[in-house]
């Protein structure tokens, strides 16, 4: 079971990335349109993939994996690493999905540093997540002591707080 659940896992993760990472290449070709069916069909293309095929698999990426977190208990400092990771594909998830929904408007169009910036950025990320699963590093995470204790965050809050804490 967990074997076929790492393997969709796996496969949504890289449908995902791929699809965010090459994305923006798409966005840049808004400026080159000048006839309305051309940019018409920009426009379904752009939407299809976000909406038919890099959410979807956005969902089973994060489902198939929560799946796993409770199949194979991976509870390691590299692990949380990796979901601040994702954490931050899943901003550019969203951050995309607000650039396709303006990008068909009128004058709208993509400028090409920033076609650079997003690709460079989504990569960035996705490299960053295979180089923490695949090499697993030690992360050491100290904490204050008392950090878990309970009553702790009410004492920390009180300390940065300009207002009595109850």
């Amino acid at each position: 079971m967990a074997v076929w659940l790492k393997f969709i896992h796996i496969a949504a993760i890289a449908l995902w990335a791929a699809g965010i990472v090459s994305l923006p290449g798409l966005y840049v070709q808004r400026a080159h349109i000048r006839k309305d069916q051309d940019l018409f069909r920009l426009q379904k293309i752009v939407r299809f993939s976000y909406v038919r095929i890099l959410s979807p698999a956005a969902f089973v990426a994060i489902a198939s994996g929560t799946g796993l977190i409770f199949l194979q208990e991976p509870y390691s400092g590299w692990f949380s690493v990796k979901l601040m990771l994702v954490g931050m594909l899943v901003v550019i998830h969203v951050m995309t999905g607000l650039v396709i929904i303006r990008l068909f408007e009128e004058g709208e169009v993509y400028p090409v540093w920033r076609f650079v910036t997003a690709t460079i950025l989504s990569g960035g990320v996705v490299c960053g997540i295979l180089f923490v699963v695949l090499a697993r590093p030690m992360v050491d995470f100290s904490v204050p002591p008392g950090f878990f204790a309970p009553g702790a965050l009410k004492n920390m809050i009180s300390e940065i707080s300009p207002w009595p804490i109850p």
